[in-house]
């Protein structure tokens, strides 16, 4: 998480090229921890976006033209995420995307949904994909630290493990919701080549993680960056990680 906050003091995205990812986690009226941003100030940004007619466009679009289905994304594109499925995207997230007409794409381990006091119900997350606003995508399973396990387990054991975390994730979600599920955002931004392997064979065509940089066509599909956006990216600051407008 260190290493994602100091990344938003890097080059703006125009000078670096590549469009920025940004990914949310919770929200409310103040800011309870780290990973918590205060609604007003979402709201803010999405303002920013729209005065300065920044075009939100989906990942979906983005690896759909990466895998050659789809149009070169406009200039100035932002693509706006959100980890984990906390109740928040539902009751604070989901009102602004509204008013604003903006998408997002939502990445949850269904592990918590129905289930966890601070996760959304399965009814809700339905809703979310019904709108047309959210596009819900897999977190593994229930979001493990990769670096454990494979410290924990037998080389054998952690290679069943990352399978079933893949797999059984992939499952809950298609079944619960009846959607294409094929994209993964990585637990704590935690990736190798050996995940990378197992998610490609496992049917994702894209993996996202906590890189910090805007993401450029060099990029592996299975390993895009994102800025993780805590409350401090107001303002200026805001700016200069979605670089100027062109």
């Amino acid at each position: 998480m260190l290493i994602a906050l100091l990344g938003l003091i890097g080059p703006p995205a125009a000078v670096a090229g590549g469009i920025p990812i940004l990914v949310y986690h919770r929200f409310g009226a103040v800011v309870a921890d780290s990973m918590t941003i205060e609604t007003t100030t979402f709201e803010a940004q999405l303002r920013y976006l729209a005065e300065h007619q920044r075009p939100v466009v989906t990942l979906r679009a983005l690896v759909d033209h990466r895998l050659g289905r789809g149009p070169t994304p406009p200039p100035g594109a932002v693509i706006l995420t959100a980890d984990d499925g906390h109740r928040s995207v539902y009751t604070d997230m989901y009102p602004l995307v509204r008013r604003y007409g903006v998408s997002v794409t939502l990445f949850v381990y269904p592990s918590a949904i129905g289930r966890a006091d601070y996760a959304m119900t399965w009814d809700q997350l339905r809703e979310l994909q019904a709108s047309g606003l959210f596009d819900v995508q897999s977190h593994t399973w229930w979001h493990p630290n990769f670096h454990v396990e494979k410290r924990r387990l037998a080389p054998a054991a952690y290679g069943r493990f990352v399978q079933t975390q893949l797999v059984h994730s992939r499952e809950l979600l298609h079944n619960a919701l009846g959607t294409p599920i094929d994209l993964l955002a990585w637990p704590f931004g935690i990736y190798d080549r050996e995940l990378m392997a197992a998610a490609m064979a496992a049917g994702y065509a894209a993996g996202l993680t906590l890189d910090a940089r805007p993401a450029r066509a060099t990029d592996d599909a299975l390993a895009l960056p994102r800025f993780l956006v805590a409350n401090a990216l107001r303002g200026a600051a805001f700016a200069r990680v979605i670089g100027p407008t062109p």
